[in-house]
């Protein structure tokens, strides 16, 4: 017959304290385990948002690209002109019927600030690009239009206006 402790024995009380020991490291292995899970999500999360601020500067960029185009196309007769500042854009009262060749001037996705560098010929704007030093994650796979944006070293070298064309760009 086996020997049966008493429940108030130094052996019974070991048992309980030892149990109680590996549930408090497995407990910590747990919670270690869940950081390291946590911080991946974080991460991927930081760079999904950072892809998405890539897309709406692409997009933001293309918009400001077209209607630099637009601007300088529909220049009234004489010697075709860009803009001076953004804001003629808004408004173009060259023109008998006023045109609006951007709906508003949108703020930089990556800062989120209206601030914007400008790429200029002769004083006039012919480019934006965003004043971000940072490096772009997106280095290949372009439209034509964006072609020159292959490995870029930073947002800076993403100047939105006529493709070929040299321009000043005031860093």
């Amino acid at each position: 017959m086996a020997h049966l402790m008493p429940s108030g024995s130094v052996l019974a009380h070991c048992t309980v304290a030892n149990s109680r020991g590996f549930s408090y490291i497995g407990l910590l292995i747990m919670i270690a385990i869940a950081g390291v899970g946590l911080s991946a999500a974080g991460m991927s999360w930081q760079y999904q948002v950072r892809a998405e601020k890539e897309r709406q500067l692409l997009f933001v960029g293309g918009q400001f690209r077209n209607a630099i185009n637009s601007y300088f196309d529909n220049t009234p007769s004489g010697a075709k002109i860009y803009p001076l500042t953004l804001e003629d854009l808004l408004l173009d009262k060259r023109l008998p019927k006023i045109k609006r060749h951007l709906r508003r001037i949108y703020s930089d996705p990556i800062s989120g600030k209206p601030d914007w560098g400008l790429a200029k010929q002769q004083g006039r704007i012919v480019g934006v690009y965003s004043l971000s030093k940072s490096k772009p994650l997106k280095q290949a796979g372009f439209d034509a239009a964006e072609d020159s944006f292959t490995g870029a070293a930073s947002y800076r070298a993403w100047v939105f206006g006529l493709a070929g064309e040299a321009a000043t760009v005031a860093r």
